[in-house]
């Protein structure tokens, strides 16, 4: 089965860092899956991930903490979409420097183009007769190196109805992080938070496909 997520990269968090709030326990440089069913812990972790040390002075509490996010000009996540073959247990994941604030850049997949998907390793999409292929490195890492080989093969008709399932996920995630936002309190914080990550994450407006 190819599966296609949201996700974004999970960081270090240091003592000046350290969020104000509980958060999943998941190990730095590991991948947080955005779906409607994510939980408290890992909603609070992706808040956390959009705060940048410098703009809290400590000691930061929840608002402060949440009012750096929404001063912010353009919000950004490491992260994107992680294509994966079950079968094959091959996996591709974002790039260095890839952001989930890309991840409608997909769509071009569809269209015939590979859109950039971050790089060391490059991500790249081949188009051949038998389908996508999204390589994981496509440069050297096709045929040598940690990377080689490492692929997987997606129909183009089964890309767009993966893409409408990642919008649906990512439309709930934003449900997800509405009820977090209620649970620790926020109140017209809340909301606010919700507008800007829809909008700096571009999550609501509707995905423009193809019919398939």
């Amino acid at each position: 089965m190819i599966k296609l997520r949201a996700v974004v990269e999970v960081p270090t968090f240091d003592a000046e860092s350290r969020p104000p709030w509980p958060v999943a326990p998941m190990a730095a440089g590991s991948w947080l899956e955005l779906a409607a069913d994510c939980t408290d812990l890992e909603v609070g972790l992706f808040v956390a991930m959009l705060v940048r040390p410098r703009d809290v002075a400590p000691p930061g509490g929840r608002n402060e903490v949440v009012n750096a996010v929404l001063a912010e000009e353009c919000l950004i996540a490491p992260g994107g979409l992680r294509l994966a073959d079950t079968v094959t247990g091959m996996a591709v994941v974002p790039g260095c420097c890839a952001g989930l604030e890309d991840w409608r850049d997909w769509v071009r997949v569809v269209d015939g183009e590979s859109p950039w998907l971050g790089h060391d390793p490059a991500p790249e999409v081949e188009f051949a007769d038998d389908g996508l292929r999204v390589w994981q490195d496509g440069g050297l890492g096709r045929t040598r190196g940690r990377w080689a080989e490492t692929s997987v093969l997606v129909q183009r008709p089964a890309l767009i109805d993966l893409l409408r399932s990642v919008h649906g996920d990512l439309v709930g995630f934003l449900a997800a992080i509405d009820a977090w936002a209620r649970g620790v309190g926020l109140e017209e914080r809340g909301g606010a938070l919700v507008e800007a990550i829809d909008r700096h994450f571009a999550i609501t407006p509707p995905l423009e496909l193809p019919a398939g």
